[in-house]
């Protein structure tokens, strides 16, 4: 059977995992929303441009410049979703590890109780026979 501390060992394991895996969806949302300011950026420089062609072409990329904003705010609400997660699965394994630990120094103090028992039990039967017999009589 294992012990409590090393079966918490491995649930703290896990949940360390499932903070990596809602850390790495932080980054991918971050990254994108990156991407999509520099896409933002490159319509707002086309809007402003003095270029006949991009005159031509003002409604569209206001209509776009329109859809790219609604998608970072879009965005920003998944990255604020996927930072509460992130910051409740760290919250979960903080809690797993400090009860392991506590586990762990449970399962030693209870060891070095045992060991000592042990060793006032082998003292006290090593200091007289269990019955009369073993002395010849």
């Amino acid at each position: 059977m294992k012990a409590r501390s090393e079966k918490l060992k491995r649930l703290v394991a896990v949940q360390r995992h499932l903070e990596r895996m809602t850390e790495s969806e932080v980054a991918e949302t971050a990254r994108q929303r990156t991407e999509l300011a520099g896409t933002i950026d490159v319509v707002v420089d086309a809007m402003g441009s003095a270029h006949p062609m991009h005159r031509v072409f003002s409604g569209h990329y206001a209509s776009q410049l329109g859809r790219l904003v609604q998608k970072d705010q879009m965005l920003l609400g998944i990255q604020q979703v996927h930072e509460a997660r992130m910051m409740k699965e760290r919250a979960k394994g903080d809690r797993l590890e400090e009860h392991m630990k506590d586990a762990r120094l449970s399962e030693d103090r209870e060891a070095a109780d045992n060991s000592i028992l042990d060793l006032i039990d082998q003292h006290v039967s090593g200091g007289a026979p269990a019955s009369g017999k073993v002395d010849g009589r």
